[in-house]
């Protein structure tokens, strides 16, 4: 599949850039709905969007350069270039998710109740992304002979971005029930988001040929599994601070 959609002259304007910002005006249409639900002022996201997102793709991208490291020194003119691809999710979650902590600080919002209201949009904006990676060729499995198999570069592999497209688009609607219906503390959508992407991504990266590694370790698979256990005992010490009560 080509990589570029359209060209306009010298513009080419890459699949991997529409399918990200895709699901980003769809988790922002969700997002300015679940807000006026709420009862809350939706033009709020636009404010936390501005400091966060663009946090977020810087975050993104320095995380991807900090384990490619080598290759990046040797290629500094491609550390921009990120319609090539390369950007990881947990860095833009990070700064993204700082920036927009810090900004509401400042600003006195309620952070945890807008995160909550922000984190089913997140997963549902990864579901789609995730597509990118598949017209860049990037992100699959080992090669497999399950039936549902992939043909990416020159062997049939696990479609690993399809797994976790599907795992961020149940989650997405698995946290749109909770904030609807089972929510009992703000934040607890958000930290349900953490824990429900946690054990997708530690299951998911074990299957990928690419994944940034420290040493003979998995950067994500780390970093999920102090997702999962830092949600968890915060889920677990909520819920068991409410029955206290």
């Amino acid at each position: 599949m080509d990589k570029v959609a359209i060209e306009i002259g010298p513009l080419a304007i890459r699949w991997y850039a529409i399918l990200i910002n895709t699901g980003i005006v769809l988790a922002l249409v969700f997002i300015w709905r679940e807000a006026k639900r709420q009862k809350l002022n939706p033009d709020t996201i636009y404010d936390i969007l501005f400091v966060a997102l663009p946090s977020g793709i810087i975050g993104a991208r320095l995380y991807y350069v900090a384990f490619n490291l080598s290759y990046y020194t040797a290629n500094p003119s491609e550390i921009y270039k990120t319609w090539h691809g390369g950007l990881a999710i947990h860095g833009g979650l990070i700064f993204g998710g700082l920036a927009a902590y810090f900004y509401c600080r400042h600003k006195k919002i309620n952070f945890a109740r807008w995160a909550d209201i922000i984190a089913p949009g997140i997963a549902l904006a990864q579901g789609i992304g995730r597509w990118g990676n598949f017209v860049n060729q990037e992100a699959y499995g080992y090669i497999t002979d399950v039936p549902w198999a992939f043909y990416i570069n020159g062997a049939y592999r696990h479609p690993t971005f399809l797994y976790e497209s599907i795992w961020d688009i149940a989650l997405a609607i698995l946290l749109v029930y909770i904030l609807h219906k089972r929510k009992s503390f703000d934040s607890e959508v958000f930290a349900t988001y953490f824990l429900g992407y946690s054990l997708g991504r530690i299951w998911i990266e074990g299957l990928r040929t690419d994944s940034l590694m420290l040493g003979s370790i998995r950067v994500a698979q780390l970093i999920s599994l102090a997702g999962i256990i830092l949600s968890a005992i915060y889920i677990f010490y909520k819920k068991k601070k409410q029955r206290s009560i």
